[in-house]
């Protein structure tokens, strides 16, 4: 059956998606002070980094309205896949939910499933792939829609980052009893369930703390050989390369994906961040 895949534009796609009509990312707004960056193609991720790393206050994120959303549901595709970045980060969800509200009071009915990634960044994407395939294998939308919740259930979301302001200043550490101090060069490693923000470990220094998190995907991946890795990076493409070696000399995975952050992956994560899925 014809699909559509829409996703908030903290969802990151391979490059040349955007000209793929079956593919569309509604757009975040993020604000440094009195900057504003429209997390669309238009988006500056140097130019962000630049603000934010010069600014003394922390950026904030605005989640596109309920209205944008139906707009993006309009489409000749018999189902319309939707995904968001976790509700526990974000509105989008909400938004998602009453745009599918607002679109089905406007134009009738579709079928739009709305799905809270309960992840984030290449979590979404993991998502967006998996309802493509099985639409073009054919599946039935009620089909897709149970399968998507049952693989979003098991899927796994793991991230290293140099600096956690953003997420503590803007209430996303609330489920972390202690951070580390920063002072002593400890990074911790930080996973996700049912998307709240978890600590799973911490190193002294970022390699360390990279090797760690590869360790606990490789030993908490199941069946990885028929699922593919998922990274993401902000402004540090290196270190996802060496974060991919060190997890394939560990597992076999069906196949790799890097890319690098959009705006909203890239308020959270800062520079130098890694995000990895499987």
């Amino acid at each position: 059956m014809s699909y559509k895949i829409v996703a908030d534009s903290c969802c990151e796609f391979p490059e040349g998606y955007e000209k793929d009509s079956r593919y569309e990312r509604v757009a975040l707004r993020l604000d440094v002070e009195d900057e504003v960056f429209i997390d669309d193609e238009s988006f500056d991720q140097a130019k962000f980094l630049k603000s934010v790393a010069k600014s003394a206050e922390c950026p904030k994120s605005s989640c596109p309205s309920p209205e944008a959303f139906r707009e993006a549901y309009r489409t000749d595709a018999e189902n319309v896949f939707v995904f968001t970045l976790s509700s526990h980060l974000s509105g989008s969800y909400n938004s998602a939910e009453l745009g599918k509200k607002l679109y089905h009071e406007k134009y009738g009915d579709k079928n739009i499933f709305v799905c809270d990634s309960e992840s984030a960044s290449c979590g979404e994407t993991q998502l967006a792939f998996k309802a493509a395939e099985w639409s073009k294998e054919g599946r039935s939308f009620e089909e897709i829609c149970q399968k998507l919740a049952e693989y979003r259930d098991k899927m796994k979301t793991y991230f290293v980052l140099d600096n956690l302001e953003t997420l503590r200043k803007n209430g996303r550490l609330t489920g972390i009893k202690a951070l580390v101090a920063t002072t002593l060069n400890i990074k911790p490693v930080m996973s996700a369930t049912k998307g709240v923000i978890i600590q799973i470990g911490q190193a002294i220094g970022t390699q360390k703390a990279l090797a760690k998190m590869a360790e606990a995907v490789a030993r908490e991946s199941v069946h990885p050989e028929e699922k593919m890795l998922m990274i993401t990076h902000c402004n540090c493409r290196e270190r996802a390369e060496k974060v991919k070696e060190m997890i394939l000399e560990k597992i076999r995975v069906k196949d790799v994906l890097i890319m690098d952050t959009k705006g909203v992956s890239s308020m959270y994560a800062n520079d130098g961040g890694v995000i990895v899925t499987l």
